[in-house]
């Protein structure tokens, strides 16, 4: 029973690094769509535009989205089956944490917050913020205008250029292991 004690901490630990590191997908998608006979892509520039990010992440996600879609055989053309649109959405989150206990709890200072040094004082809650991001990946039939699959990834931002990079990758990817849609 000590031994699980001692574990608890580090699997609390382990399962909140994981939780912040994880990409959530989704796809939705027509029913009705024969998703064999899309071969050729391009970007929807008017859809993309729309996009509220910034013009570099822009490039980033459209060019995860045109690895992706090679690597799955597909040709970019000018003339395509299907268009590619994107759009975002992001929220803050607020962790605010207070580590006190009582009326006090032991830290910076002194004896009931008076004086300077360590002891039983007023403990400061500590504020963390974090951004969380959604990626929408839209895929419409370029003949009908119609949008026929939508994959939908959520999960945390960093802010660290080449984290971002890497995180923006992970993104697409996730998202693209759904499309086609397995057929039924």
């Amino acid at each position: 029973m000590k031994k699980l004690l001692k574990l608890l901490p580090l699997l609390a630990l382990l399962i909140v690094v994981s939780s912040c590191t994880s990409v959530r997908v989704a796809a939705d998608y027509d029913k009705d769509a024969t998703f064999t006979e899309y071969k050729t892509f391009a970007f929807f520039k008017t859809g993309i535009d729309k996009a509220e990010i910034s013009d570099l992440d822009k490039r980033r996600i459209l060019r995860a989205i045109e690895s992706e879609l090679l690597a799955k055989g597909f040709t970019k053309s000018e003339n395509p089956d299907l268009l590619v649109s994107l759009f975002t959405k992001s929220q803050q989150r607020v962790d605010v944490y207070n580590n006190s206990w009582g009326n006090g709890a032991w830290g910076w200072g002194g004896w009931g917050g008076f004086g300077p040094g360590w002891g039983w004082g007023w403990n400061q809650p500590s504020v963390s913020t974090t951004t969380q991001g959604t990626l929408y990946v839209d895929l419409i039939d370029a003949n009908k205008k119609e949008l026929i699959w939508q994959g939908m990834g959520t999960g945390y931002l960093s802010r660290n250029v080449e984290k971002k990079e890497e995180r923006i990758k992970e993104f697409v990817t996730k998202i693209m292991e759904k499309y086609p849609p397995e057929a039924k």
